[in-house]
Formats: structure tokens, sequence, C-alpha cells
């Protein structure tokens, strides 16, 4: 009889222990997605695109007032990343039919030859390099790969997403 009381009270003791460690993992979750809003990809729909100056790969200067006045449509994409490659003839087709502003970025690190493939995107982007975490990535709150920016005329964004949205600039 005492052997079956200290096994239920080692079990009850154990029960308590698991349920005071969830409460403390999920308290400092809860602390740190409340920390951390940055981990979102991307501007929220509805937002403002954020001011930003670049220069694109052939020198010109890019801005935010560039992007402004017509629907807009920005890319993100990275060497080495696979669904960028499979995005990118979507990506360079939609551009190809759309007579508004498009804007590539393509993230590469050093001189990267993996870059090469996406030098088709010249054809019918304004394409900026720059090194991971750069000044744009951070400016649109990047940190996944693709990641594709509609917006419209006033430069509020429409749509940001991994993939090219089905019915903006059709």
């Amino acid at each position: 009889m005492v052997y079956l009381t200290t096994v239920v009270v080692l079990v009850g003791l154990l029960g308590l222990a698991n349920l005071l460690l969830l409460v403390g993992v999920v308290r400092r979750l809860r602390k740190l997605s409340a920390r951390f809003p940055e981990m979102v990809n991307g501007p929220e729909p509805g937002e403002k695109i954020p001011s930003f100056t670049a220069l694109t790969s052939e020198g010109d200067p890019i801005s935010t007032e560039s992007l402004m006045g017509a629907p807009a449509l920005i890319g993100f994409f990275s060497p080495g990343c696979a669904p960028c490659r499979q995005l990118l003839p979507e990506f360079v087709e939609r551009a190809g039919r759309i007579s508004d502003p498009v804007m590539a970025v393509v993230v590469t690190v050093g001189d990267d030859d993996a870059a090469a493939e996406f030098e088709r995107l010249a054809a019918v982007a304004r394409v900026v390099r720059e090194e991971p975490h750069g000044p744009l990535q951070k400016a649109f709150r990047v940190s996944e790969f693709p990641t594709v920016i509609t917006t419209d005329a006033t430069g509020t964004v429409i749509d940001s997403a991994v993939d090219l949205p089905e019915t903006v600039h059709a």
C-alpha cells in the first residue's frame, strides 16, 4: 500500500512540474513574439511602401518616388533559392506584360556567380543587387525569398507574399 501511495504522489508531482514548465514556455513565447514584430515578412496590406533610395545594377538611381504614380511590382530573389528559381519565369513573364514600374532586388553574397541566372530580370525590371540583410530588405522587412510585393498608384501595399498574386497586374 505504501508503494502505491508513493507512486501516485510521484506521478502527481511530475504532472505538476510538467504543467509549470509548460506555463513558463508559453509565457516566454508570448514575450518573444511581442519583442520581435520584425519577423513578419514584408509590409502588410494597407501600409505605405517605405522610403528608400538605391542604385540599380546599371548605376541608375531608384527610390520610393520612382514606384509611385502607377501600380508597382516588387520582387525579392536570392540565387541558390529553389522557390526563387521556380517563380522567376512567371515573374519575368508577368513583368513583361505590364507597363507599370517593376523592381527586382537580387540578394547576393559578394560576387555571387549564381546571380547571372537572374540577369533576365534586367529586361523587364529595374534590378538592384544587395548583400544579405541589406538596406532594401530591412526597409521592406523581407526575411524570406522569394517575396513579391504589389502596390497601388499611391504606394500603398496591396499584397506581400512568397508568390505572385492572381489578380493584380494581370
